[in-house]
């Protein structure tokens, strides 16, 4: 045996990724590339809905002092 230590993963002929955990399954290679894009695709969108949420906030802001100043306009040019 050698004293190398053993690689993280292995390409085998039939195109499977087998990982060195004990019983784990294989896994073909494009269901590992599958699983990475869904994962990159979440994360994006997570992003992106962190996003939406900021410019909402954003927006709701500008809505309510706008709202308060023309109550305050309102207010001033009834009495």
């Amino acid at each position: 045996m050698s004293d190398f230590p053993k690689p993280i993963s292995v390409l085998d002929r039939d195109m499977t990724i087998r990982t060195r955990g004990e019983g784990d399954p294989g896994m073909l290679i494009h269901e590992a590339l599958a699983r990475s894009r869904q994962t990159e695709a979440e994360r994006a969108a997570a992003e992106y809905r962190r996003a939406r949420r900021l410019t909402a906030g954003r927006s709701w802001s500008r809505l309510a002092a706008w709202a308060a100043r023309r109550a305050d306009r309102a207010r001033t040019a009834v009495t």
